[in-house]
């Protein structure tokens, strides 16, 4: 027996959140380790789940607004303390949290004197305040505020021309001019990683150590969830790439065949599902293929924001992998 031999163990990298704190409603910090790590494995890990959290989160924002009457953003109203353009300013600072897509409609309609927060916004059920506080305006005579706002969901900054305005189709007259809003939809406000190195086992291993900052529509866990989901959905394409022999034409291992699969294990993540299919069955509970099957074409329909087309492409993808069930017909 060679006494010398070296034992080698696979350990598993394990994530746990070592800090989390809620500063504000508005401000969440989380501080989380990964490891035990290989030696370049922590940087790979951190540099990437650094980008996505920064820039594929999304987030909802007020991305337009109107003013009763106004058709300049740097005109003033007698009796507000702020310009138009320093209002529609504290507009895009509010923070908003909402699962639905498309455009939806808000509006602030308020009788001065009084100072105009974010709590005094009337949203569909849909769309929820982080921050009642946050200011919007300062009224000191008896005037109506009428602004009327749409709100997006979406991901990254996306920044506005100047002065632009979006007019009414059906309308041309200034009364119904939109105001665009620089949209940052991004959750996540910053990102920092390190890596620790140490000697164990024979070999160089690392902990990653991962801090995120919110700005409370997700907490830190939440948002680093969805970046991992993410990453896992940018990857996906590489798993199920055809392979291809010396003369260039594709070898097929896809068989029809799903007898003894466990669709325990087989996660919905495998199915390349749009982000908007794979965010509403997931809010329903729904994780493995083998809970998917359990429900019917009737019972997706009640799934909360899953449209008719949406379910329409669940079980057309369920079929075309060979998966038949008798709850997922049409």
């Amino acid at each position: 027996m060679n006494k010398n031999k070296k034992s080698v163990s696979i350990k598993i990298p394990e994530l746990k959140c070592v800090e989390f704190r809620v500063e504000s409603d508005r401000f969440n910090y989380g501080r989380f380790t990964l490891s035990p790590l290989r030696k370049g494995q922590a940087n790979t890990i951190g540099s990437a789940i650094r980008r996505v959290l920064l820039g594929e989160i999304e987030g909802t924002c007020i991305t337009r607004a109107k003013f009763n009457n106004i058709s300049n953003e740097y005109s003033a109203i007698i009796g507000i303390e702020e310009s138009i353009h320093e209002i529609l300013m504290n507009l895009k600072e509010i923070v908003l949290q909402s699962d639905a897509y498309g455009i939806r409609e808000g509006s602030i309609y308020v009788v001065g004197p009084k100072e105009v927060t974010a709590g005094d916004i009337i949203l569909p059920p849909s769309v929820r305040i982080i921050d009642t506080t946050q200011h919007i305006a300062s009224i000191n005579k008896p005037i109506i505020l009428d602004i009327s706002l749409q709100i997006e969901k979406g991901r990254g900054y996306i920044i506005q021309n100047p002065g632009y305005i979006i007019q009414n189709p059906n309308n041309s007259n200034y009364k119904d001019e939109f105001f665009s809003i620089d949209a940052a939809f991004a959750p996540v406000q910053n990102v920092n990683y390190s890596i620790h190195s140490y000697w164990s086992e024979n070999e160089t291993q690392e902990i990653l150590f991962l801090e995120i900052w919110t700005n409370g529509a997700l907490a830190p866990k939440e948002a680093l969830y969805e970046a991992s989901r993410n990453l896992i959905d940018f990857f996906l394409p590489f798993l199920n790439a055809k392979e291809e022999n010396r003369d260039g034409l594709p070898i097929s291992h896809t068989s029809t065949d799903t007898k003894g699969i466990d669709f325990n294990q087989m996660y919905i993540d495998q199915l390349n599902f749009s982000t908007r299919i794979y965010n509403c069955l997931k809010k329903a509970n729904i994780n493995t293929v083998s809970d998917l099957l359990n429900y019917s074409g009737e019972d997706l329909m009640k799934i909360k924001h899953l449209g008719k087309q949406s379910v329409k492409e669940i079980l057309e993808l369920i079929r075309n992998i060979g998966i038949d069930s008798p709850g997922n017909t049409v």
